[in-house]
């Protein structure tokens, strides 16, 4: 056991600020030794001019494009949507906010006016016609117009006392509550002059019916609708006032919104 164990070798401490010195053997060779020399080529150096142009400038290039589509239109882009309510739109100068179902309400009364010059109002029958209750003098007033009504694109039918059958309604007005379109006519009626014709009185008249047929406050659109519904406005005259005289919309320019924060 005594032959079979290695001589002790005192280890000698370097002084103090003196570097260790390695030993032979295993120290030598770690010293020595060398990473292998890879096949593989250094990776070059990021060089933005191996970049594409195109691909380095692409975020301009949408920012540039965006600021110019809010400048083409007088409205701007809708943003968002303020309540299910109000349209947030942007335009070059500021903010636009619109009443969707004022601004709508004027569309489909601008509609029905130029079908009515132009063809006539396009119907659209119902799979069941809806019944309207109507007390006896209402359902006279609105029976009696009957033929006018169908020029219009509503038509209706007598259904006993005090009844009245919806058949068709106009096709613009999409999915409409017919029974409490009949009733608010059968209102309007009641105040009309019995010797005017519905023709000579189509602004009380169309605008109950695009009432009706209007985005209602509360209902909640995509941008795709809103932005849509901004480019007819653009296009329809009048479209700055509901058929009841009240705005559709309103703009603050981005002056007026700095200097409700202090700057200007």
């Amino acid at each position: 056991m005594g032959a079979a164990r290695p001589a002790y070798s005192p280890v000698t401490r370097p002084a103090y600020g003196e570097k260790p010195v390695l030993g032979g053997g295993f120290h030598d060779a770690a010293r020595t030794w060398q990473a292998p020399t890879s096949s593989v080529p250094e990776q070059s150096r990021f060089d933005s001019e191996t970049i594409p142009v195109s691909a380095r400038h692409e975020p301009v290039t949408q920012e540039q494009e965006r600021a110019a589509q809010i400048e083409d239109y007088p409205l701007g882009t809708a943003r968002g949507q303020l309540h299910e309510t109000y349209i947030m739109a942007q335009n070059a100068d500021g903010i636009v906010i619109v009443d969707q179902h004022a601004a709508h309400e004027r569309l489909v009364y601008e509609r029905m006016k130029a079908s009515l010059e132009k063809s006539g109002v396009a119907r659209q029958m119902l799979l069941l016609p809806d019944v309207v209750e109507l007390d006896p003098d209402a359902a006279s007033r609105v029976l009696a117009r009957v033929e006018e009504f169908a020029e219009l694109g509503l038509v209706l039918e007598p259904f006993g006392d005090g009844a009245v059958v919806v058949r068709e309604v106009p096709a613009l007005l999409g999915k409409v509550d017919s029974v409490r379109l009949v009733r608010d006519l059968a209102d309007d009626l009641a105040e009309l002059d019995q010797g005017l014709t519905l023709k000579e009185r189509l602004e009380e008249v169309c605008a109950t019916m695009a009432c009706h047929g209007s985005v209602r406050a509360g209902r909640r659109l995509t941008l795709d609708e809103m932005n849509a519904l901004l480019r007819e406005m653009e296009a329809t005259p009048h479209s700055g006032q509901c058929n009841h005289g009240r705005p559709t919309y309103v703009e603050l320019k981005l002056r007026d919104v700095e200097r409700l924060f202090g700057r200007r």
